[in-house]
């Protein structure tokens, strides 16, 4: 049997590419347990091109098939694909009871959920909106079955919550360290990105706080940052402008550290143990990196469209110098912990598990 798994993506200026990277890197898991799968993707222009099968960042083929389903955040699922599928997996965030409902008689997994929404579906992710630190053990058995701390049930929905679930590209866990790295006296290299849309422009902004920092002679490092809507002003000394970086995860371990947004370029900096500071770019992305903060994460810098770059300015200059070393040093051996590049197998064989393989 080779039971299909559908993944229900979107993308554009304001959600970016992190669900479609999410998918790409299910699929390949789910593969690998001797299924196939589908991404099926609404949204703005990069949805015509993952629709049409091409890699949104890369010049090659998608590795599985693909559905574009338009510009309609809630478009529905072909009937076509439906009754080929075993499995969907819905990955957008907003989510509404009726599109769940319209996925039957397909099991239904939902990633993410802040609502009412997953009471329609059979299983819900939750690796940060209910918190990222639950322990696995110890066990008991509730109705038969062995229940873990980190497990719940809401009505007909088995709820499974925390960093256990946060899913890395699989290059995050070849490339990560055996032993916990140790950071320099101050930040040398430092990576900036937003997102392969950066729709909030939060870049420059960045780039501002940055030259300031670098003007005054607060902090004398290199900083590469990554500007898909590009930068208004000409680059300051040290400051490399690019459109993007390919590779980008196997290219993480060559920066002392990152300033970056939520999604899972943060995940797999915390997975390789390069310790990162965080803008989010919304309210629930912000909410999200408060709570991966408060376990010693990242460093939380607020909500980076309303941030206020004196504070900024300040709270940065501290974290990338001398000072800042012993703060980045547990950074990276607690977002080790958090975040130890399983996410996306377990994410798989719960899937697995659901579509009754």
């Amino acid at each position: 049997m080779n039971p299909l798994l559908i993944l229900r993506v979107h993308t554009d200026l304001r959600l970016g590419l992190g669900h479609v990277a999410r998918a790409l890197v299910l699929q390949e898991q789910w593969r690998g347990l001797g299924g196939s799968a589908c991404i099926a993707v609404s949204g703005d222009e990069r949805a015509r091109r993952v629709g049409a099968g091409r890699h949104p960042l890369l010049d090659q083929p998608l590795p599985c098939a693909a559905v574009d389903l338009g510009e309609d955040l809630h478009a529905p699922l072909p009937e076509a694909l439906k009754a080929q599928g075993a499995v969907v997996l819905l990955d957008h965030w907003e989510a509404s009871p009726a599109e769940v409902q319209a996925l039957r008689p397909l099991k239904v997994a939902l990633m993410e959920d802040e609502t009412d929404c997953h009471e329609k579906a059979d299983l819900l992710f939750q690796p940060f909106l209910e918190g990222v630190s639950w322990p696995v053990s110890p066990l008991k058995v509730v109705n038969g079955r062995k229940v873990r701390p980190l497990e719940t049930q809401h009505g007909t929905c088995r709820i499974l919550r925390g960093s256990h679930f946060i899913v890395v590209d699989g290059q995050a866990l070849q490339a990560r360290p055996r032993r916990e790295p140790l950071q320099p006296l101050a930040v040398h290299k430092l990576l900036v990105t937003f997102g392969g849309t950066d729709g909030p422009g939060l870049a420059q902004r960045a780039f501002d706080v940055l030259a300031a920092l670098t003007a005054q002679g607060r902090w004398t490092g290199s900083c590469t940052l990554l500007a898909p809507q590009g930068i208004a002003l000409p680059p300051f000394p040290g400051c490399k402008i690019l459109p993007g970086l390919p590779d980008l995860t196997r290219r993480i371990p060559e920066f002392d550290a990152l300033w970056c947004a939520g999604g899972v370029t943060l995940s797999e900096a915390m997975c390789l143990g390069v310790p990162a500071a965080t803008w989010g770019q919304n309210e629930r992305q912000h909410f999200m990196l408060s709570d991966l903060a408060l376990h010693n994460g990242c460093l939380d810098l607020g909500l980076g469209t309303e941030a206020d770059p004196a504070a900024t300015t300040a709270s940065l200059e501290q974290w990338l110098g001398p000072e800042g070393q012993e703060a980045r040093q547990e950074q990276v051996r607690d977002g080790m912990a958090l975040v130890d590049g399983m996410g996306a197998n377990r994410v798989a064989q719960e899937l697995w598990a659901l579509a009754g393989q």
